[in-house]
């Protein structure tokens, strides 16, 4: 047993880190270095405020914030600039698996730079003491925006690219970030792609049964049988807690300590749970090692395991280690080190990123999402307003604010917002929370058959279905007709102009060339 505990806590430290997505209980594979088609990313660090609304707030300090930037493909001076607006986890996750934007730069001579978002990665502003509070209240997603802009802003007087237009990207939170700098800063930003972006569940519009009966069906489109065959897994779980045998339920699903409490059936109902909304988010059709590693249509293989045979407890121990045992090294499952609850039923992760992201979901982010095991195949968990809130008051002191989002960020009153894109795979569990059908002719939604979580963001691949192809080409067209856009802007000004006025402006002349 001790060798066993060795190797299960070592496998655990490997691949437990949060990483992305709305969908948090990621594990963090060892990061691959750059083979020869990678960008030549290099790492930087940027000056930034800690707090951007309040001149007299923490001393007035400022953090070394991480960002990753190639001029690989850049026409200096003229061409774009690709910004990510990084969301929960460390910024190299992102940039060395968001391939499309590198695709597009080479395309459109654009500067690529991937910012880190606060309180992620290696940008704490206070170190190790940044989630103590009070000052883990500087996590924001004003304040993040706030960064965003900052940097671009001085970066661009740096690289001499003030007249470069900026573009930014995301896929996820970062998709709503990017949606939210188009918003707030359309000064500073000419368009976004927000991928995946769940823009309104995420604002408290919507229905609350939404995301896990999308999980749902991605496994019944699979198969009935195989739904049904999860649902009948669960089922002989509950029936053995009611009869609190549970040592057969630890032998049966391989769990290192066995379970001795309702608390420890909850808690092994959310790590199952959790197993196959990650299956769901990242069914794509060609193996990732993005989170862990995932086989090919990994909906799929879970569902030839849930219907290889009668035992389904022992189909569901195997299906759930498709995500949390896919090296095949764990030797059990540690109900506790595996998957954390939080204010995110999805799942916040561990480490520092999970503490992050726990504080979002209890502020602004709402994900008050439930499973009755009628519009689901789970068992019934409920995570209401108020179960939000008595959990937020008590881990962090705070009083969420529901509706928020809505009212900082406009929820689906976009009408006279202008040059987004909101691309969904119908794969996604977070489709459905965000924009699905086109406000305008510069409000463009993308629906993307066949597509999972952010796929277009992702680098092109042999396996990739015709739509994510035409998805990705119509992004292309779209975003090359906004580029241009503020330049020729700055051409008519200049032109309108008399000649004394153009004397008084010389640097306008500078910015209105091709």
């Amino acid at each position: 047993m001790r060798a066993a505990s060795i190797l299960f806590t070592v496998t655990v430290a490997l691949f437990s880190d949060a990483l992305y997505g709305l969908s948090h209980t990621y594990f963090k594979a060892a990061r691959k270095p750059p083979g020869p088609s990678d960008p030549q990313f290099t790492e930087k660090y940027f000056t930034q405020t800690v707090d951007h609304f309040n001149f007299n707030s923490m001393g007035n300090g400022t953090f070394s914030q991480r960002y990753l930037i190639t001029d690989q493909y850049w026409k200096k001076g003229y061409g774009p600039i690709f910004f990510y607006t990084g969301n929960e986890g460390d910024v190299w996750e992102f940039a060395l698996n968001t391939g499309f934007i590198i695709e597009l730069a080479a395309q459109q001579q654009a500067l690529v730079i991937f910012a880190e978002h606060r309180y992620y990665g290696q940008s704490l502003p206070f170190g190790k003491e940044s989630f103590n509070i009070p000052q883990v209240g500087l996590l924001t997603v004003e304040q993040a925006l706030a960064d965003y802009a900052i940097m671009i802003s001085e970066l661009k007087e740096q690289l001499v690219a003030t007249d470069c237009p900026v573009i930014v990207f995301g896929g996820s939170y970062g998709g709503m970030l990017s949606v939210y700098m188009r918003l707030k800063y359309p000064n500073i930003v000419a368009g976004a792609l927000a991928a995946s972006a769940p823009i309104l569940s995420t604002a408290g519009l919507g229905d609350s049964r939404q995301f896990f009966r999308d999980v749902t069906a991605d496994f019944e489109n699979i198969s009935p049988e195989c739904r049904d065959a999860v649902r009948g897994a669960f089922h002989q779980l509950k029936q053995l807690a009611e009869r609190q045998d549970y040592s057969r339920i630890q032998s049966e699903v391989a769990l290192c300590k066995p379970p001795s409490s309702p608390q420890d059936i909850h808690q092994l109902y959310g790590l199952l749970r959790n197993a196959f909304t990650l299956m769901a988010m990242l069914d794509y059709p060609y193996s990732t090692h993005f989170i862990g590693n995932m086989p090919a249509n990994p909906v799929k293989v879970a569902c030839g395991t849930m219907l290889r045979g009668p035992d389904l407890l022992a189909n569901l121990r195997d299906a759930a280690g498709i995500v949390y045992n896919s090296t095949g090294l764990l030797t059990c499952f540690d109900l506790y080190n595996l998957y954390v609850e939080c204010a995110d039923p999805t799942g916040c992760g561990l480490g520092f990123d999970s503490l992050a992201w726990d504080y979002q979901a209890c502020t602004e982010v709402e994900l008050c999402f439930e499973t009755n095991n009628v519009t689901d195949m789970f068992p019934p968990m409920a995570f209401t307003e108020k179960d939000r809130e008595v959990y937020c008051s008590k881990r962090w002191a705070v009083v969420p604010r529901p509706g928020w989002l809505k009212v900082q960020f406009w929820g689906d009153a976009l009408s006279t917002a202008s040059n987004i894109i909101f691309s969904n795979g119908d794969l996604d569990p977070w489709a459905n929370g965000g924009v699905r059908k086109s406000l305008s002719s510069s409000l463009v939604a993308l629906n993307i058959s066949g597509g999972a979580h952010h796929l277009d963001l992702r680098g092109s691949n042999q396996a990739d279905p015709a739509s994510v192809i035409s998805a990705r080409k119509t992004e292309a067209e779209l975003i090359a007709q906004w580029v241009p856009s503020p330049r020729a802007h700055r051409h008519v000004v200049w032109k309108n102009l008399d000649s004394n006025q153009q004397h008084h402006y010389p640097v306008l002349l500078n910015h209105s060339h091709p």
